[in-house]
């Protein structure tokens, strides 16, 4: 890893990544004591991922070691241990690709002006009495929103700054979405000690009914659901989707956080089979899911794009396709649309995290009854912030509603669920059952005044899970078949459309199903195994297909050769709120604020969301290539 570059990043960098260094590299082979109360695995990984029409999409190199350390008891505690795992990885897609990716990445962008010619460059609309761009917000280092995916076709469009917050700060949201190259690159290394993907102790107590008391503390992942993919339940760790959108096993993308789990097991009683009462208080600083950057390989939905545009728009002010009158692309001041920050939550007692579950087993039944109180962990927009009138000459700083300026934040979201998993001897399968139903989730909604709605939500997923033998593909070995649906209702759900055929409200469907299928199969005394991956979502008619080969030549390298190909619909058409008329009369020659006859659409913002992750990265086709060594 090279040290002077980890160096000029002037933060923790070069502590953190010789510290890691040092430990992996007492490591770097397995490793079992004499005695076997310390146990150490570690592996390497290259992911070359190839993405059509862009090249190099990643070169993540990672080193990973795994320990456990058996300790003596003290006082009531036994079973003590100490376990961790460490984490250092190193992208190379950045420097090698720079030109889509890293310091080189955009460029010079046109933006459609439907009545005054084609295009225009950007900066090139038509002024406002407030002003212009600020100086340095110049047309370079840009690409324009959504235009890997679809035309602009009438609609808004924006530029976005694709270029490592070092290289361009402008869009870049402080504490949220900045990150710079080392940041990009070394993505363990940071403020939060990523480094240290887990760290915690486990001991237990004995108790008198012949149960126990068991205790973790420390950083750590906490698994609730019992299904793949769908967050139903699992809901305790934030997610980085940065690593490969929603594609990367869940136990490779949760984020760990520091957190307390106390589970009394009470064993088998009068009743079930096993009985157990868990208790979880997340005490970390409140961290929200990393979606990516504008610029960076994977942004899920591409929301980091459209966030990093809009704080460009607040801060400096930016060039709208086709705004004024719906045709005219236009050169907005600061202050006026446009995301003003993120509010991330301080640490608090009031802002740490609470769940609670009872799991066990009655007549082969697996159950478990959940409850937790936690911050989204995905960002939500709020309108209604102070902006000012572009067309007045005093600065007002003052709400104005349907004004698309906002502040990010992350409300507070309750939740309740449960789920089931059994075994159906008859169909030789396994059933998982997993529903949750949460209050305090906001949507945006273009209906509203402050573009926003709390809306209570109901998530299910079934799964289905069988070995069956194909004869014509393997005589000998069964193949594993799995089915999940995932099933999403959003409850008091807006949605209108006016005389113009816009569709307006909230962008999310008001029910969605998504459907995956797994089928894997085992050759060669199981060190060849091909996979086929299948997800489709109803209401995006989007489908990724994911086919993979595993193959393990010895017991301690693994090769997966894959692909990743979408088909199906990108955004579609919604209400962007060019015709909400804040200003009045200004901005509307009929109408009053917000008047829905006024509405005009295009496919960005909003229309992402109809899409959903699998739409959105229609254009991510990729080859990949896993080698992994474990030692």
């Amino acid at each position: 890893m090279p040290m002077k570059t980890l160096q000029n990043n002037g933060r923790l960098l070069p502590i953190a990544s010789g510290v890691l260094m040092a430990l992996m590299g007492q490591s770097v082979m397995a490793y079992t004591s004499e005695d076997g109360t310390l146990q150490v695995d570690s592996y390497y990984e290259n992911a070359t991922f190839q993405r059509r029409g862009v090249g190099l999409s990643k070169f993540r190199n990672t080193l990973q070691s795994e320990f456990s350390k058996q300790l003596k008891g003290f006082g009531p505690f036994q079973g003590v241990s100490l376990n961790g795992t460490l984490r250092a990885t190193y992208d190379g897609v950045y420097d090698i690709n720079s030109d889509s990716f890293g310091n080189d990445a955009g460029g010079p962008i046109q933006l459609e002006n439907v009545a005054g010619g084609d295009t225009v460059p950007y900066g090139g609309g038509i002024p406002l009495p407030g002003g212009g761009l600020e100086p340095g917000n110049v047309n370079d280092g840009l690409e324009g929103l959504g235009d890997d995916l679809h035309p602009t076709d009438g609609g808004v469009g924006m530029g976005v700054p694709v270029r490592p917050c070092d290289k361009d700060s402008r869009g870049c949201i402080k504490g949220y979405m900045d990150d710079d190259l080392n940041d990009l690159r070394f993505s363990e290394f940071n403020d939060r000690l990523d480094f240290i993907r887990e760290l915690y102790l486990d001991a237990s107590i004995p108790t008198a009914d012949g149960g126990d008391w068991g205790f973790r503390i420390g950083k750590q992942q906490v698994i609730w659901g019992r299904t793949d993919l769908f967050r139903v339940l699992d809901v305790l760790n934030p997610v980085d989707y940065s690593r490969h959108n929603i594609y990367d096993e869940l136990e490779d993308i949760r984020i760990p956080m520091w957190m307390m789990v106390a589970e009394k097991h009470f064993g088998a009683t009068e009743t079930f089979d096993d009985l157990n009462f868990q208790l979880v208080w997340n005490f970390d600083k409140f961290r929200p899911s990393k979606l990516g950057q504008g610029g960076s390989p994977y942004a899920i939905l591409d929301a980091g794009s459209f966030f990093r545009a809009m704080n460009n728009c607040w801060d400096n002010g930016c060039t709208v396709a086709n705004f004024a009158g719906g045709v005219l692309a236009t050169n907005f001041p600061k202050h006026v649309i446009g995301i003003r920050q993120a509010n991330l939550p301080d640490w608090s007692l009031d802002n740490t995290q609470l769940g609670l579950k009872v799991e066990g087993e009655y007549k082969g039944v697996g159950f478990s009854l959940n409850a937790l109180t936690y911050r989204s962990q995905l960002p939500v927009l709020r309108g209604g912030i102070p902006a000012d009138n572009p067309f007045t000459v005093p600065v007002e700083s003052q709400p104005y509603p349907y004004l698309i300026a906002f502040d990010i934040d992350f409300p507070r979201v309750n939740l309740v669920g449960g789920s089931l998993d059994f075994y159906v001897d008859g169909l030789k399968s396994v059933f998982r059952v997993e529903s949750a139903y949460t209050s305090g989730e906001e949507f945006a909604n273009t209906l509203r005044p402050r573009l926003f709605s709390e809306n209570n939500v109901l998530r299910t997923v079934i799964g289905w899970d069988r070995n069956t033998f194909i004869p014509f593909l393997n005589e000998k070995r069964a193949f594993l078949l799995s089915a999940q649906v995932f099933w999403q209702h959003i409850f008091d759900h807006e949605r209108a459309t006016n005389a113009n055929n816009v569709k307006m409200g909230i962008p999310d469907p008001e029910d969605n199903a998504i459907l995956t299928f797994l089928i894997k199969g085992w050759y060669m005394n199981d060190r060849l195994s091909p996979q086929l991956i299948i997800a489709h979502d109803v209401e995006a008619q989007a489908t990724v297909l994911a086919p993979a080969v595993e193959w393990q030549p010895n017991d301690h390298l693994k090769l997966t050769f894959g692909a990743n190909i979408k088909v199906g619909d990108s955004a579609q058409k919604f209400d962007d709120c060019r015709g909400c008329n804040p200003f009045a009369p200004f901005t509307g020659p009929v109408g009053g604020e917000g008047d829905p006859s006024l509405r005009i659409g295009g496919y960005e913002p909003l229309g992402r969301f109809s899409a959903g992750p699998i739409g959105m990265a229609q254009n991510e086709d990729e080859v990949q290539l896993t080698v992994r060594y474990s030692f």
